[in-house]
């Protein structure tokens, strides 16, 4: 099995803190954590770490950021035959302020807009495509390439290229933020009716497999019915990178032909575990580590 992971990559420099700074004051953080990020590069980490033979289609600069981020991929065993080296921007970069006190997470990115995939010849054939929003061109030439792959679009944030991209995948696995602006519509927790609306909304407009992720309510499918498939309460000291992981983890299962409630399960699961840790790309767990608690959480 062969997958391909196309997007954005970018290097994540993480400052952990028991509470969010005040504006104007002067703050220290007694830690700092560097891995590499971005939505494509951490499912691309997680499918090679599970023993997927995975590819990565992304750029970075040449610099520091963009040499570590190219060297982390490659110790994992990633083909990064795909990874372009454009000396002309700088490598991506995330600065993201960790409370672990509540485990929520303020980033900011810093990406041209200019840094986009060359065109370029793609020869190889995969059997799994995921995808980010990002490289809409290089994406859609891979798509074509591969009619007969598994497609799946982490639809994060409502941008023009991922709603182009989503009509094309089997999967869309959207945020509850993606699926409120797209459908203009709020979630209401104490109203499930509310995700039921909005799920017609994205399966007539998509005609594909909908999930909407929950952050800590887990996520929302039909699947012989219209579903909450809960999440596992842990303490949260960093969130960065779950939603990324939980793509990672969906991939993985549905590449293997779980069934989809078993697939959000276990997605579910590496996402609540990735949370108990700091670093997007250091928090995710290994495969028997989720193994292990899913078939907890079946005896219970």
């Amino acid at each position: 099995m062969k997958a391909i992971c196309i997007g954005q990559a970018a290097y994540d420099i993480t400052l952990p803190m028991d509470h969010f700074p005040i504006e104007n004051k002067k703050t220290r953080s007694s830690d700092r954590i560097e891995c590499s990020g971005g939505s494509a590069c951490n499912c691309a980490y997680l499918l090679a770490k599970w023993g997927i033979e995975t590819y990565f289609a992304g750029v970075v600069g040449n610099d520091y950021y963009g040499n570590r981020i190219k060297e982390e991929l490659d110790k994992i065993g990633i083909n990064t035959k795909y990874l372009e080296v454009n000396p002309m921007y700088q490598t991506t970069s995330s600065y993201i302020i960790a409370n672990t006190t509540n485990g929520s997470r303020t980033i900011i990115t810093n990406r041209p807009k200019e840094l986009i995939l060359e065109d370029r010849d793609i020869p190889e054939k995969f059997d799994v495509i995921l995808l980010d929003g990002y490289e809409r061109d290089f994406a859609n030439k891979v798509i074509e390439n591969n009619p007969k792959a598994i497609k799946i679009i982490d639809a994060g944030s409502m941008k023009e290229a991922t709603i182009e991209l989503a009509k094309k995948v089997d999967y869309i696995v959207c945020s509850k933020d993606f699926a409120e602006e797209y459908t203009r519509k709020k979630v209401d927790y104490q109203d499930l009716t509310s995700l039921v609306v909005i799920h017609r909304i994205l399966e007539k407009d998509f005609k594909n497999k909908i999930i909407i992720t929950l952050e800590d309510k887990g996520c929302f499918v039909y699947d012989d019915g219209y579903k909450l498939v809960p999440t596992l309460k842990m303490k949260a000291v960093d969130t960065t990178g779950a939603g990324d992981i939980f793509h990672g983890a969906f991939t993985y299962a549905i590449a293997n032909n779980f069934d989809m409630i078993k697939t959000l399960k276990m997605a579910n699961i590496s996402g609540a575990l990735s949370v108990t840790r700091i670093g997007g790309q250091f928090s995710i767990p290994t495969l028997d580590e989720v193994v292990r608690k899913y078939n907890e959480c079946t005896k219970s």
